[in-house]
């Protein structure tokens, strides 16, 4: 039987997922560099020749890699429409709760730290992609908070480094060196967002004199 085009898309596109799915862990375990097509290959079980005719190139799997394990468009719109409503709470809430949440993907905190330390042409758009997304949007938020009068006036990139720090060393602890842990992830969330949020906001204390609002 002569395979029909509906055939032929759903086996390139599952050949496509084993591969991205096998490369994903041999790059996390070996890095960019130490990770071979025929590794690859080896491990989706299919010929090399048959790796590259699906990813012409390394760099093609990896930026592959990247889109299918990165889909944060679903998050950054439900953290806009939180923070449309200044739902401070929420807005940290939803963003500590994916960087740290049960059962995430290990694989891309790995990937990550191996495209850095190789220095890797790929970094600068793993990094983008995984972090920065986050940060530049928490500053720009932070900032607004901050003309309004809700928190105080501190350097809104710093304050937002400061947040997704706090959270990716939440995740190198558990994931990287296996630090076991010792309250529910509800529980991890909460207190953390509840310790940034408190040296955010105003205190009870009125506002001294001269102190600059950060634009």
């Amino acid at each position: 039987m002569k395979p029909t085009p509906a055939m032929s898309r759903n086996l390139r596109r599952d050949r496509q997922a084993s591969l991205i799915s096998s490369a994903a862990g041999l790059f996390a375990a070996k890095g960019f560099q130490g990770t071979t097509t025929k590794a690859i290959a080896r491990a989706a079980g299919i010929s090399e020749a048959l790796v590259f005719k699906y990813f012409p190139t390394k760099r093609a799997l990896y930026t592959a890699i990247l889109a299918e394990k990165a889909p944060l468009s679903e998050l950054l719109s439900a953290v806009e429409k939180v923070a449309r409503k200044r739902d401070d709470q929420q807005v940290f809430t939803l963003i500590a709760g994916y960087r740290i949440r049960p059962g995430a993907d290990p694989t891309m905190l790995r990937l990550l730290l191996f495209s850095a330390l190789e220095g890797h042409e790929l970094a600068d758009m793993f990094f983008g992609k995984q972090h920065r997304v986050f940060y530049d949007y928490l500053a720009g938020y932070i900032r607004t908070r901050i003309e309004e009068g809700a928190f105080r006036p501190i350097d809104p990139l710093l304050a937002a480094r400061a947040f997704i720090g706090m959270v990716v060393y939440h995740r190198l602890l558990h994931e990287i060196f296996d630090v076991p842990l010792h309250c529910p992830h509800k529980e991890i969330v909460a207190t953390y967002v509840e310790l940034f949020l408190n040296g955010l906001r105003f205190s009870s204390t009125p506002r001294k004199r001269g102190l600059s609002r950060v634009r």
